[in-house]
C-alpha cells in the first residue's frame, strides 16, 4: 500500500476488462490450447516460446478468443453514471489494458465512453509493468501520487504500486485474497465518485489545517 492516502486525486486510470466492461474469456481453455501452465502468466509464457512461428501461433489463438469476447461485452453496472460524474468533476481519465488493440476497439465502439486516452498491450509492456501508467502521468503532467488506478485483478494493484500510484480494487463479488494489497476497495462503481470527492475534501482540510498552524 502507498502512504499518501489523503492526497487529492487529480486523474483516474482504469483497467478495461472486468472493470469497465464485461469479459468472459475462458483462460483455462486458452492455456490448454497453447500449453501454458496454470501458474504462469499467459503473455509471459508466449514471450518465452522458442520460435517466432510458435509465438505467432499462440498469439493468434489468444486474439481469436479476445475478438469473440469483444463482440458480447457490455458496460458493467454503475460505470456509465460514475464516468459521467467524473467528467463533470473535470477529472482526466484513461484506460490501460492488457487486451488486444482490435478487441479493445470493438468493446469501446459498442460501449462508448468519454475516455480518449487508451493504451493496450500493443502500446506498452503489459501490466504489472508500470510503463503505460507512467506514460499517462507524463502526458497529463500530473504527479503519480495524485493518480488513481482502478482495476479488478492483482496485476492492476501491482502495476499501480510499481508506478507509485494508488490502487483501487473493483471487487463487486467475492473478495479476492489479494484485496488487502489495494489502497481502496470498490464494491460498486457508484462508490468511486464518492471516494474521489472525499479525498479532495480531505486534502482541502489538510491544507487548511497546515495554513492555520503557520
Amino acid at each position: 500500500m502507498n502512504t499518501y492516502h489523503h492526497h487529492s486525486v487529480e486523474g483516474v486510470i482504469f483497467d478495461l476488462d472486468g472493470t469497465l466492461v464485461s469479459s468472459d474469456l475462458d483462460f483455462t481453455l486458452i492455456r490448454a490450447q497453447i500449453g501454458c501452465p496454470e501458474e504462469v502468466d499467459l503473455l509471459s509464457y508466449i514471450a518465452t516460446l522458442p520460435s517466432p512461428y510458435m509465438r505467432e501461433e499462440a498469439m493468434n489463438i489468444v486474439h481469436q478468443h479476445e475478438l469473440m469476447d469483444a463482440q458480447h461485452a457490455y458496460l458493467l453496472p454503475g460505470v456509465a453514471k460514475a464516468i459521467t460524474q467524473l467528467k463533470e468533476l473535470a477529472i482526466p481519465m484513461a484506460i490501460v489494458t492488457r487486451n488486444y488493440d482490435r478487441a479493445v476497439a470493438i468493446k469501446l465502439k459498442n460501449n462508448p465512453l468519454p475516455i480518449q486516452t487508451v493504451l493496450t498491450r500493443s502500446d506498452a509492456p503489459p501490466k504489472p509493468d508500470p510503463s503505460a501508467l507512467n506514460a499517462i502521468a507524463t502526458l497529463w503532467n500530473i504527479d503519480q501520487k495524485n493518480l488513481l488506478y482502478v482495476g479488478d485483478y492483482l496485476y492492476d494493484i501491482q502495476a499501480a504500486h510499481n508506478a507509485n500510484m494508488r490502487a483501487c480494487l473493483y471487487a463487486p463479488d467475492e473478495m479476492p485474497l489479494y484485496a488487502n494489497q489495494a489502497d481502496y476497495i470498490l464494491r460498486h462503481f457508484s462508490e468511486l465518485p464518492k471516494l474521489i470527492n472525499q479525498l479532495r475534501e480531505d486534502q482541502q482540510e489538510l491544507l487548511f489545517l497546515h495554513s492555520s498552524v503557520q
